[in-house]
């Protein structure tokens, strides 16, 4: 305990010297005030380092696991889990900046006895949170032009997509897991595929509100018909062995469907999607996907 103790002293010590300069931006708990330009930078979130290595921010420390292959580690240090941060390995680091978000938006109390630390948690309000995102990590860091010009490329794609995916008919975004299904509706958890398509729901009494999704079975997704399935595969985002979403899916109903007969299922990038949701690089991978099958 002592040796803690003296760690998290000798952290914040550092922390104060590093923060002669302040700047204040928007977190997912309100406006936060945090050292700019801060050079020893822990982030905890994937979405967040996502972004941050989008806008050119090299990080001191990130997670064991970042699930996205895309998202380079090269010269971070090891300091928990996305789930549990090691305080002992983060105060020998002596952060000037700690992030945290989703999964580890619970641990913002503990890292903040260590360093400034602010939650960038992005909600159901997807594309707005990624935007204000982006937006806080270039004033933080001084890349504010940089930031703007990652959101105009955004926009640009979110447009193109639109476009894409005009007059193209009802969609259904489905999860599988192993052997189970459920579905998510406009204002869900993944419901902001429905935003960038302009496409309404294949079933539109679908609760907005549950974060684990509809549970759904093969017979209502033929009774539903969808024009397009959006389909996201849990177990190949976290890396997990079992049924794959296409073994999930074979089944003469599903066959049946407008979507499987048209040749219009969509297989999602699953890390990006479900891991690494509302940081940059994650959702030009997604949405450049769809966009890319409705060309074809």
């Amino acid at each position: 305990m002592r040796r803690i103790s003296a760690l998290v002293l000798a952290a914040a010590s550092l922390a104060t010297a590093a923060g002669a300069q302040d700047v204040t931006i928007a977190t997912a708990q309100g406006e936060a005030t945090v050292p700019a330009s801060p050079e020893i930078v822990v982030a905890y979130d994937v979405a967040a380092i996502d972004t941050l290595q989008s806008l050119g921010v090299e990080l001191a420390g990130v997670p064991d696991n970042l699930y996205i292959p895309s998202l380079s580690a090269d010269g971070a240090e090891t300091v928990g889990t996305l789930f549990e941060p090691d305080l002992e390995k983060l105060a020998g680091i002596g952060p000037d900046l700690v992030v945290v978000g989703a999964r580890s938006a619970p641990a913002l109390n503990a890292v903040s006895q260590l360093a400034p630390a602010i939650d960038m948690t992005i909600g159901s309000e997807l594309l707005e949170d990624a935007k204000a995102r982006i937006a806080a990590f270039g004033t933080i860091f001084d890349r504010q032009q940089q930031a703007e010009a990652l959101t105009a490329t955004l926009d640009d794609k979110i447009a193109a997509l639109g476009d894409a995916a005009a007059d193209s008919g009802t969609a259904l975004i489905l999860m599988t897991n192993g052997t189970k299904m459920a579905a998510y509706g406009p204002g869900s958890r993944f419901g902001w595929l429905h935003d960038v398509t302009k496409m309404p729901p294949a079933i539109p009494e679908l609760a907005a509100t549950e974060n684990h999704g509809n549970v759904l079975t093969h017979e209502a997704i033929a009774e539903a018909d969808p024009d397009w399935l959006f389909v996201l595969d849990r177990g190949a985002a976290i890396g997990e062995d079992g049924q794959s979403a296409a073994q999930t899916l074979a089944s003469p109903l599903i066959e049946g469907t407008t979507a499987w007969q048209n040749d219009q299922v969509v297989y999602l990038p699953a890390a990006e999607l479900y891991i690494g949701g509302g940081g940059y690089s994650s959702l030009v991978t997604v949405i450049d996907a769809l966009t890319e099958a409705f060309g074809a």
